[in-house]
């Protein structure tokens, strides 16, 4: 079978072999796309081998070749061959027979037919029908479709899904964290098993006996090697079964379940006010440049990121809890008035951070050749930042507001100490001295887990602020 620029041309539809091809030219797809197609492989590779034993590209080979043969080229090729193979045996002073001279110029004339009779085919556009082609040849018949959806159900949906750049972008994404997710497991969960704290010793205390330390590990799992102890962690991650902690014998997935949403609602929270101080801050402070509300708003930036968040919790309840009584000193699921002061000391230090990258993100931008352009052509200052500047000077700062994001999850327990807020930062503290390797290893992974789709949402946000880069994942 030979496939020619005419043979090629698309017979019924086009969406899964475009889609197919797009994602073959990716490495990482190849061997996907065979594994999900795999019971189809078998019948669509039987009918390939039998087209390709009586394929024209075979007899066109075997037509050209003969054409050289008997015009004598051939003979020519090996006379030519069987020179040089005599002056190389003479210029190296060696022996060697007739016989072996045109047995080795036969095979380098054999050699040259077949690269100028591949290189004629090819100039014609006659190629040999590899598998790859065959299998999307296929993929444009409708009838093929029909038959195969069945077996390779998951293959039609990875293309079905794939045909989408952005979904596409979504989906690899989402896979990268589950990668991310379990390298931080296993990360955490081999400094734990390598550490030299004896949970057992911790728990039963100093004068426990050696039963009693062997007992313990054996009921946790604790004697068991390290690839027994690192699946059976892993496993009940993924399947929201955690078990029970060392300390307490309290259930893992309820305590996080319960103290997760509190240092998740802080961190919002923090996290919201500081976009809407330190942004509007940044810009002014960009568009003024070395004026006194620039000096002042830098200013007290650096007074933010230069105090301690301990500290900073410890005046704000000496003197707005107990001195003012404006606001409880610890945190009260029930009082919404006990969340404003671990939300404004915990979102401090991202206020000031965010303000000084906005600073230096839009004093960049506001001097490139575009927005020079803008006001040439009249546009007002308000117009010109809005709509072109402020834009365009997102990227990094949407990229620092992910980082500390993810900061403030992991971050948090000291402020949450300071309150008395019993939540995921807390939680791991408290856990971390034991070692209660079950419950750290379920709060570790639970953050990540929120950080990846906090990326996720971010990466998203870079298309939707940035138009090159859509245009990029609609090329590539």
């Amino acid at each position: 079978m030979v496939t020619s620029k005419n043979y090629l041309k698309p017979k019924e539809f086009t969406f899964f072999s475009m889609v197919y091809q797009k994602l073959m030219n990716q490495k990482p797809y190849n061997i996907l796309l065979f594994l999900l197609s795999i019971l189809v492989h078998p019948f669509t590779y039987f009918i390939y081998r039998k087209k390709k034993h009586s394929n024209t590209y075979d007899q066109a080979f075997e037509l050209r070749s003969q054409y050289y043969l008997k015009d004598g080229l051939f003979a020519q090729w090996q006379q030519s061959f069987e020179q040089q193979e005599i002056a190389k045996a003479s210029f190296f002073q060696e022996a060697v027979s007739s016989s072996h001279i045109q047995q080795t110029a036969n095979e380098l004339a054999k050699k040259r037919l077949q690269q100028q009779v591949d290189h004629d085919l090819q100039h014609e556009g006659i190629q040999p029908l590899t598998y790859d082609q065959f299998f999307n040849q296929q993929l444009k018949n409708k009838y093929f479709v029909a038959l195969t959806f069945l077996p390779a159900v998951l293959f039609y949906v990875v293309l079905i899904l794939f045909a989408n750049p952005f979904l596409q972008f979504i989906i690899e994404r989402i896979l990268q964290s589950f990668i991310v997710i379990v390298g931080v497991a296993t990360l955490v969960f081999t400094i734990l098993y390598l550490s030299p704290f004896d949970p057992a010793r911790n728990l039963l205390g100093v004068e426990a006996t050696a039963e009693q330390i062997a007992n313990f590990n054996r009921i946790h799992g604790l004697d068991q090697p390290y690839l027994s102890q690192l699946w059976h962690s892993l496993s009940g991650l993924f399947t929201f079964d955690l078990g029970t902690s060392f300390a307490g014998k309290e259930d893992i997935t309820h305590s996080i379940t319960n103290k997760f949403p509190v240092t998740l609602e802080i961190a919002v929270l923090s996290l919201l006010m500081a976009i809407a101080i330190a942004i509007p801050v940044g810009i002014i402070s960009a568009v003024r440049p070395n004026s006194y509300l620039d000096y002042t708003f830098m200013f007290i930036a650096l007074i933010g990121l230069s105090i301690p968040s301990f500290w900073q919790g410890l005046i704000f309840i000496l003197t707005f809890a107990l001195k003012l009584q404006w606001f409880p000193a610890t945190y009260n699921p029930q009082n919404w008035l006990s969340l404003i002061m671990p939300v404004i000391v915990l979102g401090t230090s991202i206020t000031a951070s965010i303000a000084r990258m906005t600073r230096s993100s839009m004093l960049e931008v506001i001097h490139e050749d575009y927005i020079i352009t803008a006001k040439a052509k009249g546009l007002n200052e308000f117009k010109v930042i809005s709509k072109h500047a402020i834009r365009n000077a997102m990227i990094p700062i949407i990229t620092v507001i992910g980082l500390l994001f993810g900061g403030m999850l992991g971050g948090a327990s000291v402020t949450e100490k300071v309150f008395n807020i019993s939540g995921i930062g807390s939680y791991i503290v408290d856990k971390q001295f034991i070692p209660d390797i079950p419950a750290i290893l379920g709060g570790v992974v639970y953050i990540a887990i929120t950080i990846s789709i906090v990326n996720l949402l971010i990466d998203i946000m870079y298309a939707f602020f940035d138009p090159r880069i859509r245009s990029k994942m609609k090329k590539s």
